[in-house]
C-alpha cells in the first residue's frame, strides 16, 4: 500500500495543478494568473540563489566546527525543494513551496525525519570530521591553504612522480616490454 501513494501523488499533483489553474484563471483572470505564475517562477530562482548561498555559509561554519551537519544538509535541501516548487508553475506547488522556505515548518519536517535518518560522518580520508583535530593516532593535520582553495603540506609523505622520473629495479620482477629501460 505505501510503495502505491507516491505514484499516486505524482499523478493527481499534475491534475490537482490544472484544476487550480481554471479556478484561479475564472476568479481573477487569464493574464493574472499567467502573471503570477511567471513571477513566482522569478521569485522562486531569486530565493534559491539568495537562500542557498546562505544554507552554504551556514553548512560550511557547521562542518567548521565540528559539528555534525545533518541537520543544515536537510535544511538545504528543502529550501532547494522549495525554490524548485516555487519554479514549478502551479498554485499547489507554489504554496508548498512557500511553506518549506519558513523555518518553523522546514524545523517541525526535521523534527519528523530526524529519526528515520542515520548520519555516517567520516575522518582519515574525506568527509566529515569531529573536530579540529584527526582521529587519535593520526596526528593533527598540517598544511595551509591557498587563495586557490588548495591544501598543500609543510611535510609531505607521499612523494609524487611520473613513471620517466623513477626507475623499479627488481631482479624479482619479469622484463618490461618498453626498450628504452633494457637499455
Amino acid at each position: 500500500m505505501r510503495s502505491l501513494i507516491i505514484p499516486l501523488f505524482f499523478l493527481t499533483l499534475p491534475l490537482a495543478e490544472i484544476a487550480t489553474f481554471v479556478l484561479v484563471g475564472r476568479e481573477v483572470g487569464v493574464w493574472t494568473t499567467l502573471l503570477l505564475v511567471l513571477l513566482s517562477g522569478v521569485v522562486g530562482a531569486v530565493l534559491l540563489r539568495v537562500q542557498g548561498l546562505g544554507v552554504m555559509k551556514r553548512l560550511r561554519e557547521t562542518t567548521g566546527r565540528g559539528v555534525d551537519p545533518g541537520r543544515e544538509l536537510v535544511h538545504g535541501v528543502m529550501i532547494v525543494i522549495a525554490a524548485f516548487l516555487l519554479i514549478i508553475p502551479g498554485f499547489l506547488s507554489d504554496t508548498l513551496g512557500l511553506l518549506l522556505f519558513i523555518p518553523a515548518v522546514r524545523e517541525v519536517t526535521w523534527k519528523a525525519i530526524k529519526n528515520r535518518m542515520t548520519i555516517v560522518s567520516m575522518s582519515a580520508g574525506g568527509g566529515f570530521r569531529r573536530g579540529p583535530d584527526t582521529s587519535p593516532g593520526m596526528g593533527p593535520a598540517t598544511g595551509t591553504n591557498t587563495a586557490t582553495g588548495a591544501f598543500t603540506r609543510s611535510n609531505p609523505k607521499v612523494i609524487d612522480l611520473d613513471e620517466d622520473e623513477f626507475s623499479h629495479d627488481d631482479p624479482q620482477r619479469p622484463p618490461s616490454d618498453d626498450k628504452d629501460r633494457l637499455r
